[in-house]
């Protein structure tokens, strides 16, 4: 189809490589088990056309002032904070992504995190790790229901309905959530009820983000947010880490503000080791691999390539972030 120079800045699934081969494109493909430094992505960039990268790359302003010939960039991934849209959109380069697809993986995760949660399974599998398994007590590692609660959902878009669907599918829970407009599919089909902020914090048993990272969500889930949740909620976070203040959720957690906290996304991340959040006994926390599934990962990679396929074969990007570049 093109001559056209992709860089791809990860090991993603093949399979998108080879559908960029199969239509004409030249690949360089980031072979090293990690991200490129910044100075290493400003220099691989240079003279491509294209560039399929996910969050963990910078895509800045300097980034892209330094590679003139950048015509698309395509993330592998839904979210979109670590490219600076506003100066593609000047610049006139299209920018992909990968919506709807990692929906249901991504509210799998958050589901299993807030049941793990709720019974403590990641502390009590460690437990047996660390030979403490002795014998029944009555009184001792007891969890919390889950049937009949009200979950609360912050930014209930794709995932967030997935997971809205999924607790009242398995638990009956109630479903309230905050959004910047109402979702009527969810009203509709789950009975859930739009509420504002504070009632969000002071209602949920369970209260999960699933919101974009924003200016106005960047560490909205703070010290003064906390203290408004019930001392029985649980905390879920699979969207950005950003979202909430790490240091804060400690301490709400040692003064029993808050009962218990499940996180795939951690502030900062990745997380270190010696994060007192990893041994705390109602605490489950995931490296984040909220799309982590084989066949999520191939569509992926798919929907990437396609973004880049299309833009070159007929100015059609079937998922763009700034629509408003390929006007006429």
């Amino acid at each position: 189809m093109t001559s056209k120079k992709i860089l791809i800045t990860r090991l993603f699934p093949e399979i998108g490589a080879k559908l960029l081969k199969k239509a004409g494109f030249e690949i360089t493909q980031w072979q090293e088990d990690r991200p490129m430094t910044q100075s290493e992505l400003i220099e691989q960039a240079k003279g491509h056309h294209g560039i399929l990268c996910t969050l963990t790359e910078k895509i800045d302003s300097e980034l892209l002032s330094s590679c003139p010939n950048i015509e698309i960039i395509s993330q592998f991934a839904v979210g979109y904070d670590n490219i600076d849209v506003k100066k593609a959109t000047q610049l006139g380069i299209p920018v992909g992504y990968t919506p709807d697809v990692l929906s249901a993986a991504t509210a799998d995760i958050a589901f299993g995190l807030m049941v793990a949660t709720s019974r403590k399974m990641f502390y009590l599998h460690k437990s047996i790790i660390e030979d403490k398994w002795d014998y029944f007590k009555p009184n001792a590692n007891l969890g919390i229901e889950l049937h009949n609660k009200t979950l609360g959902i912050f930014g209930l878009g794709r995932i967030g309905f997935e997971m809205a669907k999924l607790c009242k599918g398995a638990y009956n829970m109630n479903v309230i959530y905050n959004n910047r407009t109402p979702n009527k599919k969810a009203e509709q089909e789950l009975g859930a009820n739009w509420v504002d902020f504070e009632t969000l914090l002071a209602q949920s048993d369970v209260l999960s983000v699933h919101c974009a990272l924003t200016p106005a969500t960047n560490g909205i889930f703070n010290k003064k947010a906390f203290d408004k949740m019930k001392l029985s909620s649980i905390f879920i976070n699979t969207a950005r880490g950003l979202i909430h203040n790490e240091t804060d959720l400690i301490e709400a957690l040692n003064s029993q503000q808050i009962w218990g906290v499940g996180l795939d996304v951690t502030n900062p991340e990745p997380m270190k080791a010696n994060n007192p959040l990893l041994v705390m006994e109602n605490v489950s926390v995931l490296p984040h691999v909220g799309s982590g599934t084989v066949e999520t990962r191939d569509k992926m990679a798919i929907i990437a390539a396609n973004n880049i396929i299309g833009f070159y074969k007929n100015k059609q990007i079937p998922h763009i972030i700034n629509p408003e570049v390929l006007q006429d």
